[in-house]
């Protein structure tokens, strides 16, 4: 898929990855709630590492050895594996996190992130829906909780936006894009308020 026609959705899913709104998310929420720039960086750099780059290097090896057709896994029975190692790298973060010492809602992220995978992962098994929509939107979601009604209207247009690419490469069906988009909000409202 070159043609020049699909470049915006390609550039979209690909800055728009769960894993690179994931990292980018740790940032705000771990300088609100540390006391040093210093401890905000290790602890997103701490997520950041253990949640997004293992698991992408992980996935881009299996790329590379042909197990995975490409890093966005559009085939349903392609993601399990990435999945599992993704849940295992995110345990590790929410523990890791734990034992800074950093505040409830720093290693929440991380619990959100599991949980998250973990619906991903169960869906997985019979159907396949949109990881990118639930990502984006459990991002909006959490801005909203965290910092205010303003900055999530801000965000807001990259959920219908990632849905769009997401619809315009032929990678999911309007139904697997909305029941993304319903995963990542349910679950991160849910587990907010169970937790805070």
């Amino acid at each position: 898929m070159n043609d020049s026609r699909f470049y915006w959705a390609r550039l979209i899913s690909d800055l728009v990855s769960p894993p690179v709104v994931w990292g980018v998310m740790m940032f705000p929420i771990a300088f609100r709630e540390a006391d040093s720039r210093e401890i905000a960086i290790l602890w997103a750099l701490t997520y950041g590492v253990l949640v997004c780059l293992l698991p992408v290097l992980y996935i881009a090896w299996m790329v590379r050895r042909g197990s995975i057709s490409d890093i966005h896994m559009r085939l349903r029975e392609e993601r399990l594996r990435p999945f599992l190692v993704s849940m295992f790298c995110t345990g590790l973060a929410w523990g890791a996190l734990r034992l800074m010492g950093a505040p409830s809602v720093v290693p929440l992220v991380a619990i959100v992130t599991l949980a998250q995978l973990a619906a991903m992962a169960a869906i997985t098994l019979v159907w396949q829906i949109s990881i990118h929509a639930m990502s984006i939107t459990s991002a909006v979601v959490a801005t909203g909780l965290l910092f205010g009604v303003g900055p999530a209207l801000v965000v807001f247009p990259l959920v219908p936006l990632v849905g769009a690419a997401r619809l315009k490469l032929n990678r999911h069906t309007p139904a697997q894009v909305v029941a993304g988009t319903l995963v990542g909000a349910l679950v991160t409202v849910a587990l907010y308020i169970s937790v805070v």
